[in-house]
């Protein structure tokens, strides 16, 4: 299936600390989390050992938010969380 990835999913990704290769890995290999409207979500959590903002963190997570249509998936969205998950596929943050 084609990945389309949203201008503004770009954006969002380089602000809260991701990038085009970690969505479409997400995307491709991530857990099913749950989404709103119509939208469906996959989460992977990245080991990351080293400071965010002037705090150290131990793992990221990174939520993409997207929907299918015609065999294309196109992101609406990617959030990233920061700290440490005691399974790789918890629950939403």
């Amino acid at each position: 299936m084609e990945i389309r990835i949203d201008p503004h999913t770009i954006e969002r990704a380089g602000e809260r600390g991701s990038n085009e290769d970690e969505i479409r890995a997400v995307i491709k290999t991530g857990f099913s989390i749950p989404a709103k409207r119509r939208r469906l979500g996959r989460a992977r959590i990245y080991d990351f050992k080293q400071r965010r903002l002037g705090k150290y963190y131990e793992e990221k997570r990174v939520e993409v938010f997207y929907t299918i249509e015609s065999d294309v998936i196109t992101t609406v969205t990617v959030y990233v969380f920061y700290g440490k998950w005691e399974g790789k596929d918890a629950d939403s943050v």
